[in-house]
C-alpha cells in the first residue's frame, strides 16, 4: 500500500512566530485514521520565524529526531548540554526519565525543521542529546542512515548513525533530476516518506515537496526524483 497525504491537508497550527504542519495527530489536532507508523508518532514540519522558538519544557521516554532543513536550531537543556544544528545535519534528544529543554531560532532568517519523535523500545533510560553533522554531498544517491537503533546502522562515532532506543531509522539522501534510489521493507516493517524539497516518484505515484507517504506491505519501494530533491524516509516496525 502506497498512501500520499499532500501537504496541504495535514494538520496545522499557526501564530505570530510558529507555523507547524502535523503529519500525524498532535497537539489540537486529532485524527483517528493518523495516530502513527509502527513507533513513529509524530512528524512536524515547523517554521519558526527569527529571534523566536520553544521556552523551556519537559518531555519523558521519547525519542525526538530533529532534521533542519533551513536555517539553524539552538538547543539548551537541564543537563547542561548547549548547541546549534544547522541545515541538512541532525539532533536527536532521548528524553528517558525527563528532560526540561528549549529550542530557538537565533538567526536572522526563518528556520525551518522536521521534528520526529519515535516510542522507544526500553523505557527509563538516563536523558541524552547529541547533534551531528550529515554533509549532504555525502549522500547523493543514496540513502544514508542519520539516527538508528538497527545493530546495522550502529553509531561509530565518526559519522555514523545517531544512537536511538529503538529498531528504527530515520535515512536520508539528496537526487538530483532522473535519479532514482530503492529501499527493501523487511517483513513486517513499515516506512513514511517525505521530500523535504522537490517533486519524487515513488513506485510510479507522484508526491509534492512536504506531501507524506505511507509505505506498508510492501517488499521494495523506488524512489526516482522528478526534480532535484531531498528525502527523508523512517523505516519501523
Amino acid at each position: 500500500m502506497i498512501e500520499i497525504k499532500s501537504f496541504d491537508r495535514l494538520g496545522r497550527f499557526d501564530n505570530d512566530w510558529l507555523s507547524a504542519r502535523y503529519h500525524f495527530s498532535f497537539a489540537n489536532y486529532y485524527d483517528p485514521k493518523r495516530m502513527g507508523i509502527g513507533s513513529l508518532r509524530v512528524w512536524n514540519d515547523d517554521t519558526i520565524r527569527p529571534g523566536t522558538g520553544f521556552d523551556l519544557h519537559g518531555h519523558r521516554d521519547m525519542e525526538i529526531i530533529t532534521y533542519v532543513r533551513r536555517g539553524a536550531i539552538t538547543h539548551q537543556d537541564h543537563l547542561g548540554n548547549t548547541g546549534r544544528t544547522t541545515a541538512g545535519d541532525v539532533q536527536v534528544m532521548s528524553a528517558g526519565t525527563g528532560i526540561m529543554h528549549a529550542e530557538f531560532n537565533r538567526e536572522d532568517e526563518a528556520t525551518q525543521i522536521f521534528q520526529i519523535w519515535i516510542e522507544p523500545a526500553v523505557h527509563g533510560v538516563a536523558p541524552r542529546w547529541e547533534t551531528r553533522s550529515f554533509p549532504k554531498a555525502g549522500r547523493e544517491g543514496q540513502l544514508v542512515p542519520l539516527a538508528s537503533g538497527r545493530k546495522d546502522d550502529a553509531s561509530s562515532g565518526d559519522g555514523g548513525a545517531l544512537p536511538i532506543y529503538q529498531d528504527a531509522a530515520i535515512l536520508g539522501a539528496t537526487l538530483t533530476a532522473g535519479q532514482s534510489v530503492t529501499h527493501a521493507l523487511l517483513p513486517g516493517r513499515k516506512a513514511y516518506l517525505v521530500p523535504a524539497t522537490g517533486r519524487i516518484a515513488v513506485n510510479g505515484k507522484i508526491a509534492a515537496a512536504r506531501d507524506g507517504v505511507v509505505l506498508e506491505d510492501i517488499e521494495e519501494v523506488t524512489i526516482t526524483a522528478e526534480e532535484d530533491a531531498e528525502i527523508l524516509l523512517a523505516d519501523v516496525a
